[in-house]
């Protein structure tokens, strides 16, 4: 369990969820790790679990939306360790409502983390992971392979990370780095308590069905295990493969299956 020893990681997207349980994972299996986020509260106690574990942690605030904000946060991690061997786009959160329910801003901010901030998190890391033949992770979600109504945002930005991460792949090839599109299904993190302007409210009810959900330290081992391997693609969990098979392979049975289902309701 120590495949990272030595080696230095930064997670994007670190104060809840699975950039949280994956930033103790990887500090499980000997990595120094840097956290990012907006919350710093929430990252200093992040930093506290990570020393406790023998680890170097390192908080670095950042808005992924802001483009100099990542460059800075790059920076900072290479400042104080001098190196970086993985990198996490983990950022995002979803917007939820039918295409013409939802606003203009709802849609670009949608887009702004989970894809822009994606990209610039990967393109500010891939100068020092090509140095350390390192590897990239993007955390995208069984939703870049299957559509479903009420979700056409939150569905088109992951289907664009999926299509970032892959060519990637075919980018980095032969340079010593690598890129592993992860896709979580049903993960119990926060993601469900946010709402679409990005706020965490933890009185919200998350909708999605419990009894299908991964805990996030069962995702984060998988996770970082692909990571390691150096996997193209990862998808997961179990029910999590079947939606992301029938995605793909009989999209007219997702169709019928999942048509009407965001009608607006009778007032």
């Amino acid at each position: 369990m120590q495949q990272f020893h030595g080696q230095v990681v930064w997670i994007t997207g670190a104060s809840a969820g699975m950039g949280r349980t994956l930033a103790l994972e990887f500090a499980r299996r000997g990595a120094d790790v840097a956290v990012s986020a907006r919350r710093l509260d929430r990252l200093t106690t992040l930093i506290d679990e990570i020393d406790a574990l023998g680890r170097k942690g390192l908080a670095v605030p950042c808005d992924v939306t802001k483009d100099e904000e990542v460059a800075r946060a790059v920076e900072a991690v290479l400042a104080y360790f001098g190196r970086m061997d993985v990198a996490v786009a983990n950022a995002g959160f979803g917007v939820v409502g039918r295409l013409e329910d939802l606003s203009d801003e709802d849609l670009r901010r949608q887009f702004d983390t989970n894809v822009f901030g994606a990209m610039s998190t990967a393109r500010h890391a891939l100068p020092a992971l090509r140095r350390s033949k390192g590897r990239l992770a993007l955390v995208s979600s069984v939703a870049a392979l299957l559509a479903s109504p009420r979700s056409g945002a939150y569905t088109a930005s992951k289907f664009a990370l999926r299509a970032f991460g892959l060519t990637l792949s075919q980018e980095l090839h032969g340079s010593g780095a690598s890129c592993t599109l992860l896709n979580p299904g049903f993960v119990a993190t926060e993601i469900g308590q946010v709402d679409n302007a990005g706020r965490w409210d933890g009185s919200r009810t998350d909708k999605r069905p419990l009894k299908l959900m991964w805990t996030a330290e069962a995702a984060a081992r998988v996770m970082v295990d692909a990571i390691h391997k150096r996997r193209r693609e990862y998808t997961f969990t179990m029910h999590g493969k079947l939606g992301a098979w029938l995605g793909q392979h009989m999209p007219g049975l997702v169709h019928l299956i999942m048509r009407g289902q965001g009608r607006s309701r009778p007032a």
